[in-house]
């Protein structure tokens, strides 16, 4: 596969194996959290408008995910002491992990080709999966808009308003 074809995951896949470090350089793994439902977001860049606003929506729901069971976790080539900067300054709630060869984007087939601004370019593809207590995929959602996502989120998984 080269860099720029995209192979989508769909629900019923079992997920890709992602095992990355964190803001604090603790290596996470899915592996970790079978047995819990799992909401992974990839996305571009820490500190930007649109993945600021993706962040900071997801953080203010966070306690309905949480409620229901959900651990939430974001993907992007952002190095650990950059995630702990977007954490900090945003007071994001949940763990950023670090992926800067894009090895495991490309697993999940969230880095390749897009259109951005009208022009097909190559980088990371906005993306959530919903995770299942099995580690399978019960929800695959490619280019994603950051504004507005936690809500469409809630409501897809009927949680309080």
């Amino acid at each position: 596969m080269t860099e720029t074809e995209n192979q989508r995951l769909s629900p019923g896949d079992k997920a890709p194996i992602l095992c990355l470090e964190n803001q604090d350089h603790k290596k996470i793994c899915l592996s970790d959290y079978v047995g819990q439902k799992v909401v992974l977001y990839f996305y571009p860049k820490d500190l930007t408008p649109g993945c600021t606003t993706q962040a900071s929506e997801l953080t203010e729901i966070l306690p309905k995910l949480t409620a229901a069971g959900f651990k939430v976790m974001g993907v992007s080539p952002d190095t650990p002491e950059r995630h702990l900067e977007f954490i900090n300054r945003i007071s994001i709630g949940f763990d950023l992990l670090s992926d800067p060869d894009k090895t495991t984007m490309a697993a999940w087939g969230t880095y390749g080709k897009k259109i951005m601004y009208g022009r097909e370019t190559t980088g990371v593809i906005r993306s959530t999966f919903l995770i299942d207590e099995t580690g399978t995929i019960t929800k695959a959602t490619y280019g994603t808009k950051a504004t507005g996502h936690a809500a469409r989120l809630a409501k897809e998984l009927g949680l309080p308003a």
